[in-house]
């Protein structure tokens, strides 16, 4: 006997159930760590996703996707242009891509380099306003992973703080994976101690981008303002 062939009804039928639950979740998560309402902004992260699945999923309201490759992000903005999407870079930035990524998105999540954020300055066109840049901080000083250190963090802050067309809004960090609630806590805490540290300088930080599916609520309890979740709104990549 031959499975049953899913149609596109049913995929967006269960688009439409994880995304509810995502949505029914980072509201549970606020309401129990007394967040207000609406401080938590979902991108939903569409890399390797068709446009037709993004459509979709801005269809039941979503308006912020995430991408971490920039030709394939360039051709789903294109196709999605009547949609009036926010469009977030999650991913490493090649200096050859730059133009690319200043031209097309409104957010930047992955600035480690005051050379990529002068570039992205340089090349951001008057016309868009300026792009809205997080710095991305390797908190447990990872060899595999990209990010500024804590303690070079402030003078990229004040670097990035003087440059046109860029608006730095906050920091940015990956974690090692846990699964234990606490220990996610801990780490995601010191992403925030770093935020108020700078603040109480009068670095103008509000924004936290932190949690993925595996550990949002402990982001969220933590301060998060923006959460990147793919998989559980998506489903499992075929």
């Amino acid at each position: 006997m031959k499975p049953a062939v899913r149609t596109n009804i049913d995929c967006h039928t269960d688009l439409a159930a994880r995304y509810s639950q995502v949505c029914s979740a980072i509201g549970a998560a606020g309401k129990r760590f007394s967040r207000p309402n609406g401080s938590v902004t979902l991108v939903a992260v569409s890399k390797t996703r068709s446009a037709d699945e993004v459509r979709a999923v801005a269809n039941l309201g979503q308006r912020d996707f995430g991408e971490n490759q920039v030709q394939e992000a360039v051709d789903k903005i294109q196709v999605l242009a009547d949609m009036g999407l926010s469009w977030h870079f999650i991913g490493t930035i090649q200096s050859n891509k730059c133009r690319d990524i200043a031209a097309n998105f409104d957010w930047v999540h992955s600035i480690d380099r005051l050379k990529i954020a002068r570039r992205l300055s340089a090349m951001r066109p008057q016309s868009r306003g300026p792009l809205n840049l997080f710095l991305q901080v390797n908190l447990q000083e990872e060899q595999t992973k990209s990010g500024v250190t804590a303690d070079h963090l402030e003078d990229l802050v004040n670097n990035v703080l003087a440059l046109p067309q860029i608006r730095l809004c906050g920091l940015m960090a990956i974690p090692k994976p846990a699964t234990d609630f606490d220990t996610q806590r801990r780490v995601f805490r010191m992403l925030f101690d770093l935020q108020n540290h700078l603040r109480s300088k009068g670095l103008p930080l509000d924004c936290l981008s932190m949690g993925m599916t595996g550990d949002m609520d402990a982001a969220i309890a933590e301060g998060a303002t923006h959460v990147r979740i793919g998989t559980a709104i998506f489903g499992p990549r075929q």
